[in-house]
């Protein structure tokens, strides 16, 4: 049970990340939020431009 916790604090962790890396790059956010969709998609997991926004609104806050 402890491994699994660990696991899910590092898959966790990785996600902030990979999201702040993101949404710090150059790029136009409609850009970033795009390839956030591409990626997503290509990892099997289904996700509306809506979910998209509302997860960037949501690393946006965790940020400031």
């Amino acid at each position: 049970m402890k491994s699994l916790n660990i696991l899910y604090a590092f898959l966790g962790g990785a996600i902030v990340g990979c999201g702040a890396a993101l949404l710090l790059a150059p790029e136009k956010g409609a850009d970033v939020r795009s390839k956030i969709c591409d990626i997503l998609k290509r990892k099997g997991i289904k996700i509306s431009d809506d979910e998209v926004d509302a997860l960037v609104a949501e690393l946006a806050k965790t940020e400031e």
